[in-house]
């Protein structure tokens, strides 16, 4: 399968909010407005998976010069700071049918050389007790149980230092 890793476009907002809907549970997913705000203010941090002409997955994030994921980054797309020496990942998606293909790795592996190209210090993501694992064979290191509580989930903290990548 030949999947293509490309910057998203406005026209592709609604298939985002679509994938994130599936992906999530209800509680945890942005919605169709929070996405449109994110990519308003930070589009640049947007990468799709496309496969077969479609939309099967996608990555996004603002920045920060936090070394954590607070909760307000994920509901207030002001707290976007451009020049931040981090860059957040709220959302590492792929539908059902496509995972476990490769495909967010392709997506994780672009954005840490968009990362790296840019600069940052660091790539912040929490995520749950079983993607820890997942998310170390790319470099990051766990910094334990996060103080979010988006969504009413337990998170841990994950932090990729891209100064030792270098």
């Amino acid at each position: 399968m030949d999947v293509l890793i490309r910057k998203v476009l406005q026209e592709d907002i609604v298939r985002l909010a679509e994938i994130e809907e599936v992906c999530f549970p209800e509680e945890e997913a942005a919605s169709l407005k929070t996405i449109q705000e994110r990519y308003s203010a930070f589009s640049e941090n947007f990468l799709a998976a496309e496969a077969g002409g479609k939309i099967v997955g996608f990555i996004n994030g603002c920045a920060t010069n936090s070394a954590f994921l607070y909760d307000a980054l994920y509901h207030d797309a002001r707290e976007h700071v451009p020049d931040g020496k981090y860059l957040t990942v709220f959302g590492l998606d792929v539908l059902p049918d496509y995972q476990r293909k490769g495909i967010a790795a392709m997506l994780m592996e672009q954005y840490i050389q968009k990362s790296m190209s840019e600069r940052r210090k660091g790539i912040i993501l929490t995520c749950k007790d079983h993607l820890v694992h997942y998310y170390e064979k790319f470099g990051f290191t766990s910094g334990g149980v996060s103080e979010s509580s988006h969504g009413g989930a337990v998170w841990y903290d994950m932090l990729l230092d891209l100064e030792l990548k270098k």
